[in-house]
C-alpha cells in the first residue's frame, strides 16, 4: 500500500510539473535562505574567532587611564604583576605618534609602540624577517626598530630594510626586523606601526608612563584567580581608584563573542524559517485545490475499496515529496549563494551537517504539518457525493 501511494503521489507531481514547482517555490526560498544565511554567518564567525584566538586566549589586557597623582603604569607595577602566580610573562606598551624620515621620504603621525621581548615570544608569527627586540636592546635602550609591512612597502619598496637606518622623532634608529602582514582585524594589526624597545620609547617619545600591559598566563583555567591577583596589585598602585584602569580577560571576551554570534545565527535562521512557513501555507493551498480538482478520482477510488487512511496517506506523501524536493533544491541554491558570497567577502566556505539537517528536517516537517489538513479532508469525502461531481 505504501509503495503504491508513493508511486501515485510521484506521478501526480510529475503530471503537474509547473504547478508543483510553483508550489514548492516557497520551500526553495526558505531553505536557500536558511542555508545561505547560517553558512555565511558561521564562516564569518569562524574567521573572526580564528583571528581573536590568534590574539591569545591566555592573555589578560590591562589599560591604565591613571589618576591625577599617577598617570599610568611604571616598571615597578610591571615587575609586581610578573611575580604573581600563574603569570608567564608581561609585555608593556608605550605608545606614541610621531614623524619618520627615510631617504628624504617623510611620513607624519606614524604609530610607534614600545615593546619588550615577551611580546615577540608570545606570537612567533609576528616577525617576517630580521630579528625581534631582545633583552639587551631593552637594557641598553638601543635605538632599533621593527617595522610594519605597510612601512616596508612605502619606504623600502624593492629594498631589504634590515640594517637600514630610519629617523624617528628626530633620532636615528636601525631597522632590525620587519613584521608579517596581518589581516588588519582590530587589535592585531601592526601593518602601519613601528615597534621599538619600550625603555627607548620612554626616553625618546616624551612619554612618561606605560599605557597598557599584556599579561600572559601559564594556565588559562586559573584566569579568574589571576585577574583578582592583578587587581590587587593595581588597586595598591592607584590608591584603590578602580576607575583608573581596566582589566580584560581575552578568554571571556572570546566566549562572549562566540555567544553573540550564535545568537545572531539563531536570529537569522528564525527569520529565514518564516519563509518556510509561508511555503508550507502555499503547499496547503495547492493540496486543497488539488483535492477539489480530484474529487471524482477520490470518489472512484473509495467506491473501489480504498480506505480513508490510504487516501490520507497518499496526500500526505505528496505533500512531503513537494517539501523535500523543494528542500533539496533550496539546499543546493543556498550552498551556491553562500559559496559565492564567501568568495566575494574572502571567508572560508563550509556547510555543517547540523545546518543541512535543520533545513531538510524543517522542510519535511512543514510538508507533514501543512499536508495533514488537506489529506484529512480528502479522506473524509463521501464517495457518493464525490461521484456526483462527474
Amino acid at each position: 500500500m505504501l509503495f503504491e501511494s508513493i508511486k501515485m503521489s510521484w506521478e501526480n507531481i510529475i503530471h503537474n510539473k509547473l504547478r508543483s514547482f510553483l508550489t514548492m517555490l516557497g520551500i526553495v526560498i526558505g531553505v536557500a535562505s536558511i542555508i545561505a544565511l547560517i553558512t555565511i554567518v558561521q564562516g564569518a564567525t569562524n574567521s573572526i574567532s580564528d583571528q581573536v584566538n590568534a590574539l591569545g586566549v591566555n592573555r589578560i589586557m590591562i589599560n591604565a587611564m591613571g589618576t591625577p597623582l599617577k598617570q599610568g603604569l611604571n616598571e615597578d607595577d610591571m615587575n609586581s604583576i610578573s611575580k604573581l602566580d600563574n603569570i608567564s610573562g608581561v609585555s608593556p606598551t608605550v605608545s606614541g605618534k610621531t614623524g619618520i624620515v627615510y631617504n628624504g621620504h617623510v611620513k607624519e603621525d606614524v604609530s610607534v609602540q614600545g615593546k619588550n621581548e615577551v611580546y615577540f615570544k608570545a606570537d612567533s608569527s609576528l616577525l617576517k624577517s630580521g630579528r625581534a627586540i631582545n633583552r639587551l636592546d631593552l637594557e641598553s635602550k638601543n635605538q632599533v626598530a621593527v617595522i610594519g609591512s605597510n612601512i616596508v612597502s612605502e619606504f623600502y619598496y624593492g629594498v631589504n630594510p634590515v640594517g637600514k637606518e630610519l629617523m624617528i622623532n628626530g633620532t636615528t634608529y636601525t631597522v632590525i626586523g620587519t613584521l608579517a602582514s596581518s589581516s588588519g582585524f582590530g587589535l592585531s594589526s601592526n601593518n602601519d606601526s613601528i615597534l621599538i624597545p619600550y625603555t627607548t620609547a620612554l626616553r625618546n617619545l616624551n612619554v612618561k608612563s606605560i599605557s597598557s600591559l599584556d599579561v600572559y598566563l601559564k594556565d588559562t583555567s586559573l584566569a579568574d584567580e589571576s585577574v583578582i591577583d592583578i587587581k590587587g596589585v593595581l588597586n595598591a598602585a592607584f590608591n584603590y581608584k578602580d576607575n583608573a584602569y581596566t582589566v580584560n580577560n581575552m578568554g571571556d571576551m572570546i566566549d562572549s563573542f562566540q555567544t553573540m554570534m550564535s545568537m545572531m545565527s539563531m536570529l537569522l535562521g528564525g527569520i529565514a524559517a518564516i519563509s518556510l512557513v509561508v511555503g508550507g501555507i502555499g503547499i496547503m493551498n495547492m493540496m486543497l485545490v488539488s483535492i477539489t480538482e480530484r474529487t471524482t478520482e477520490i470518489g472512484l477510488r473509495k467506491a473501489l475499496g480504498a480506505t480513508p487512511n490510504r487516501i490520507q496517506l497518499q496526500f500526505i506523501i505528496e505533500s512531503i515529496f513537494l517539501s523535500l524536493i523543494g528542500g533539496l533544491i533550496g539546499l543546493i541554491l543556498g550552498a551556491l549563494i553562500a559559496y559565492i558570497a564567501a568568495a566575494l567577502i574572502g571567508l572560508g566556505f563550509s556547510i555543517s551537517m547540523s545546518t543541512v539537517s535543520l533545513a531538510i528536517g524543517f522542510s519535511a516537517g512543514v510538508g507533514i504539518i501543512f499536508g495533514y489538513m488537506p489529506a484529512r479532508k480528502a479522506s473524509r469525502l463521501n464517495p457518493i457525493d464525490a461521484l456526483r461531481s462527474l
